[in-house]
């Protein structure tokens, strides 16, 4: 009895240590970690991690023990080093893709990603995406190249991230940024707007405000012509840039991409769906859906994303035939009406 009664409290007091006493060998939480590793002067800057930009990524959900399993509540002091997850591990079909590029011959993942700071799709600029391009590929290079066959190379790919073409994904959307002059002066250039800049713009009220005056997460058509013709904004401008719906890493040209009517062609679907991307406190960026259509509106859409063919008019199009078939009539039928008289004109003139 008494012996039975012992085991049960040695068995009780051992899960008691367990739970309430870790072992030296636990892994550390990732708030330990970021204590010395956001601390450049600690670490040195090939160890560095900003905090801020960590906290928002997939990475930083799972922990930063699910990619360093060997580090222990005495790192660094044990002397072990630190093991590091492959990428694959976890992205095994991403690694399938990638592998059938030519691009695997001299990108690792690191090389263009970094795990640290990895975002989703969705809550980086679309200015961004083309960052880890342009580490290897030279923008005037990537011009001059695309302009063997592509009409104006240079306003392509200034509006569109390679991912637009270089990619399998067959549905797109147009994804709109706040932008602002560098300076006062009338012909400064314009950059993204920082989260700070629109904070000072709405004052006390959320940046949405600024373009969402009913609050209801949605911009209208209407919404979008107040804030362009609002003289408040003259020195802000709406910029578009067209995304893929999803990312894949096949970096291949599918077929369509090559026809000028995959983008410039009236009513296309992939042409209707846009979004407004505000950047946030934490340094990414939240979409707000855009009336359908909306961005494409001559008038009041974003003034530098046109397309031309993509906003036709029935009305028009149905004149400029008629135009061109009387065009094509009119000398046609002359032409026939003096080789049918002729003789009468002969005659006369004998």
């Amino acid at each position: 009895m008494k012996t039975a009664f012992t085991a049960k409290f040695l068995l009780y007091s051992l899960l008691l240590v367990l739970v309430f006493f870790p072992l030296g060998a636990a892994a550390m939480e990732s708030e330990d970690c970021l204590g010395c590793h956001e601390d450049i002067e600690t670490v040195g800057e090939e160890l560095f991690i900003n905090a801020a930009v960590f906290d928002v990524t997939a990475h930083a959900e799972l922990g930063c023990s699910a990619c360093h399993e060997s580090v222990t509540d005495e790192h660094p002091d044990d002397g072990l080093e630190v093991s590091k997850a492959a990428c694959l591990d976890c992205h095994d079909e991403i690694g399938e893709q990638y592998a059938k590029t030519a691009h695997v011959e001299y990108a690792a993942c690191g090389d263009c990603h970094n795990p640290h700071q990895v975002r989703g799709l969705n809550e980086v600029s679309g200015y961004d995406l083309n960052q880890q391009c342009a580490s290897c590929h030279e923008t005037d290079d990537v011009v001059s190249s695309h302009s063997e066959w592509l009409t104006q190379a240079d306003r392509h790919i200034a509006k569109l991230p390679c991912i637009s073409c270089h990619t399998d994904s067959e549905d797109y959307v147009i994804v709109l940024y706040m932008t602002q002059r560098e300076s006062k002066a009338v012909m400064g250039d314009f950059e993204l707007s920082t989260y700070q800049d629109l904070v000072a713009l709405a004052k006390q009220e959320d940046v949405k405000s600024l373009i969402d005056l009913d609050n209801d997460n949605k911009i209208s058509l209407a919404e979008l012509s107040t804030f362009n013709f609002d003289s408040t904004y003259r020195s802000m401008r709406l910029q578009a840039t067209l995304t893929p719906a999803d990312v894949s890493h096949t970096v291949e040209t599918l077929d369509s991409r090559w026809d000028c009517s995959f983008c410039h062609v009236s009513g296309t679907e992939r042409m209707q769906t846009s979004f407004l991307a505000l950047p946030t406190a934490e340094g990414t960026y939240q979409r707000i859906e855009v009336e359908r259509g909306a961005v494409l509106n001559a008038l009041n859409g974003p003034p530098d994303f046109y397309m031309m063919g993509a906003t036709r008019s029935t009305l028009m199009s149905i004149l400029g035939l008629l135009i061109v078939i009387g065009g094509t009539l009119l000398p046609i039928g002359h032409g026939s009406l003096r080789f049918l008289t002729r003789k009468n004109r002969m005659g006369k003139g004998e």
